[in-house]
């Protein structure tokens, strides 16, 4: 596993789990909502975007965070050696949401745009709560178009999460023996 893709419903657990592998693994993580995303929350127009995407997974070793279906999903599939799908329930990932708006709010993070801090977003909230109607069968049919020879691992819960973890740190040390 050198170039994965971490994909999820928003307060899934994305970037908590590409970087936690990205510290394990020692790959850079991209979070592709740094590349999007302008100052103020302002998106990209789509060719600026994937432009940077292609660059930031131009290297041999990486860990994407988020899929970005329709605008960017083809490009990082078309590279990848492994898809990593968290699937958790709606009500944990609007939880987490909650969460983070209230006690994360103004504050910024590497996986946050500069100038784009934690908020709190009904759109982001409605997405979210529609995830698996909506967006989750986009990301699946774009999938199997673009990336049908990807292994998919799906992550259900905190303990697939750690076995997965734990999986990942015993494979590393087998490899360098």
């Amino acid at each position: 596993m050198r170039r994965i893709i971490v994909v999820g419903c928003q307060g899934s657990g994305k970037t908590s789990l590409a970087l936690k592998l990205g510290r394990k693994l020692a790959l850079p993580v991209v979070h592709l909502d740094v590349l999007y995303w302008r100052p103020g929350w302002k998106p990209s127009d789509k060719t600026s975007f994937r432009a940077r995407v292609a660059e930031a997974i131009a290297g041999e070793t990486w860990i994407v965070d988020g899929s970005f279906s329709g605008l960017a999903f083809d490009i990082t599939l078309a590279r990848a050696d492994s898809l990593v799908v968290i699937d958790r329930p709606r009500w944990l990932c609007q939880w987490r949401i909650l969460w983070r708006s209230a006690f994360d709010r103004d504050k910024t993070r590497s996986d946050l745009p500069e100038g784009s801090p934690e908020q709190f977003d009904w759109k982001l909230m409605r997405e979210a709560w529609r995830y698996d109607t909506e967006r989750a069968p986009v990301i699946e049919t774009e999938r199997v178009q673009y990336g049908a020879d990807v292994p998919v691992l799906r992550l259900r819960s905190d303990r697939d999460i750690e076995d997965f973890l734990d999986s990942v740190s015993v494979q590393v040390h087998a490899a360098r023996d």
